[in-house]
Formats: structure tokens, sequence, C-alpha cells
């Protein structure tokens, strides 16, 4: 049985039934189904959480993603650059847009895309750059501003892990053209299902991204462009504004909770705990470390009860559904060796101060054990 679980979604929604259940009631009683107005509220609401514009709820991350590179005319034949260790969603919104996925290694101290490493993979087919702020840590962001400006690309930030995150003062999403964001139930900002935000400072682009997910219609049966459907639910709005006004506090015990993981494992010369690189606020949607012999560890915290994942275990390139890209085993040394060593321990907002000195006891108790 598990003692400690990864997320508890539990503990959140108990706290919040009777605000939860409020609001989907509204939801009810309205009938507004379909881009009701708990959508149009949250959106306002979400763009001044992050100090955008402008936002465009749509079905989930991926969907963002997706809509942004066809609003920014990405296609067919068009290169975008992404990270090597990242969510596969990443990639085949490059890809569901029919451009090719062009891969880069990650930094060792945040695992985000290396920016030295961009500018050696830019060509004339290049349009864009996604920059992902893994984890909830920010992407070094200034020096891919410089790059995309002297190449002329735009940048799409993959948001979908950093809500709320700032680099240098700036809530990330907020760099490029857009930011995009997921709401998958277990984010820091999760819903009861699938969900996306799209947020940009562009008027225009953002007219254009609604009627995409809409059909490509801007008034009923009035197609102006090859849309889908692809619209945030309007019942998964509503419990989104509830749990958006709890989202700061939320981080913050994020970040004490990886405050308590990193001075109880500390010394470990097995562990190796995440570092915050500087001017950055890292939310920690997960804590992750590093470990030679993680499938015996992983064992050995599920014997105690403990459940933790691999965030990823496969890079892009060595996924059978991305074989065509043609990478060789080596091509992206740092990613690789991540996925073979990469640990996610238990995180979400309501987990113990005893929950966390349990897990960090346990790992203790596995290193002295093996060493």
């Amino acid at each position: 049985m598990t003692t400690i679980p990864f997320v508890d979604l539990r503990a959140q929604h108990r706290a919040l039934q009777t605000e939860l259940n409020a609001a989907i009631a509204e939801v009810l009683q309205n009938c507004d189904f379909i881009l009701g107005r708990a959508v149009e509220e949250f959106e306002k609401e979400f763009a001044r959480f992050v100090g955008s514009q402008q936002a465009v709820g749509v079905g989930s991350g991926l969907d963002a993603l997706r809509l942004c590179l066809q609003a920014a005319g990405v296609g067919s034949g068009d290169e975008v650059i992404v990270p090597a260790n990242t969510f596969i969603a990443t990639a085949l919104a490059v890809s569901a847009v029919g451009a090719r996925p062009v891969l880069v290694d990650v930094e060792e101290a945040t695992f985000n895309i290396d920016p030295a490493l961009i500018e050696s993979v830019i060509s004339p087919r290049t349009k864009a750059i996604i920059p992902v702020h893994l984890y909830g840590q920010p992407a070094e962001m200034h020096p891919i501003i410089a790059i995309a400006q002297r190449h002329k690309l735009v940048i799409i930030e993959d948001a979908c892990q950093s809500h709320g995150a700032q680099y240098k003062g700036r809530t990330t999403g907020t760099f490029g053209l857009a930011g995009c964001f997921s709401f998958y139930p277990a984010k820091n900002l999760g819903a009861c299902g699938d969900g996306g935000m799209i947020v940009t400072n562009d008027e225009a682009f953002a007219a254009s991204l609604r009627v995409l997910r809409n059909y490509g219609q801007k008034q009923k049966y009035v197609h102006l462009e090859k849309g889908g459907n692809t619209r945030l639910d309007t019942v998964q709005a509503a419990i989104l504004r509830v749990k958006l006004k709890h989202l700061s506090g939320w981080n913050e015990l994020r970040a004490q909770h990886a405050q308590r993981y990193t001075e109880g494992l500390a010394g470990l010369a097995a562990v190796e705990i995440p570092r915050v690189a500087p001017h950055r606020t890292h939310v920690f949607h997960l804590y992750v470390v590093r470990v030679s012999r993680r499938a015996e560890l992983q064992e050995f915290l599920a014997q105690r009860g403990i459940q933790t994942v691999i965030h990823y275990p496969v890079p892009i390139h060595r996924h059978a559904a991305y074989a065509d890209l043609g990478y060789p085993l080596g091509s992206f040394p740092v990613s690789e060796r991540l996925s073979e060593e990469i640990l996610s321990l238990p995180m979400f907002a309501e987990l113990t101060d005893t929950q966390i000195n349990m897990v960090c006891e346990s790992i203790r108790a596995f290193s002295q054990a093996r060493q």
C-alpha cells in the first residue's frame, strides 16, 4: 500500500470542495457549457496572473503549442528547435503542423535547453524556437531571445510546467510571441480533466487563436480558416478559477517542500539534488534528483510505500515515433544521461514535513546500505 503518493489530488480537492461544488453548480445552472462566462473570466484572471494582455483558453497544453505554431505560420518544410529532454508533446506540436522538430541538448545544471547549442542547428528552414521551462524552472531566456532576434525566429514558450515561475522578475510565458500552459490535473494549477491556455501580448495573434480553436470561425457558420475544436471546457474553467486564487500559496509551499528535501538529502554522494540557477524562481512542479542506481532506489522506496516517477525515461530522439529524425544514440549526451538517472520524488502542496522526512530518511538508508 502506498504510504506517500507521488501526487495527492484528493487532499487538494477536500480543502476546496465547497468552492468547487458552487462553481460547477453555477455552470450547470447557466448551461453555458461551450465558451461560457467562466472561460472568459478565467482568461482575464490568468492573463493578469502571468502579466500578459491576452489569454486564450484551449483544450490542452499540446493544443496550445500546436495552435501557436499554426497561427505563427509554421508549416510543412519548416523547422522548429526544441530540447531533446522534454515531454513528447513539445515535439508532437511541431509534427502536427507538418514541420520538423530539430533537437538541441540541455544544460547539466537545469535540464533546460542549452542556449550555447542553438545557433549551430539553425538553418534557412528554421522558423521558431520552443524553450521548455522544465519541471518548473525557467530556461535561460535572454540569450535565447537574442538568438531569435538575430535570426528573425519566433519564440513560443512551453510553460506547461511553470505556472508562476519567474526569470529575472518576469513570469514565464511572457517572453516570446506566446506562452503555452497545460492544466493537466497534476500540474501546479490543474483542472479535473484536460485544459490549456495561451498567453500573448499580440492582440491580432490572440484573435487568430480564438478563430482557430473554434472550427476556424469568427461567427457561427462563417469559417475563415481551417481550424479545429479545441476549446477550454466551461466546467474546467470554473474549477480553475477557484484554484487560481490559491496558486501563489501552493507555489510557496512547493518551494518550502523543495528546500526541506534539499536539506534532508544534503551530503549524500549517491544523490544529486536539483540546482536553481541565478535570477530564477523555481515553482517545483517536480522535484527531480539524479541517482546512479535508480531502479534499485525506486524499488527500495516502493517497498516502503513511497511512490516515485521518472520524468522522462526516454529522450525525444529515442522514441520509435521519432526514429525518422535520424539522430543516433549519443547525439544528445546530457539528455541521454538524464534519462537513465533522474527520479521525481513526491511533490504536491499538501505534502507534510513528516512525509518529506520519511522520504529523505529512506533515501539515506538506501545510500548507507550500499556504500
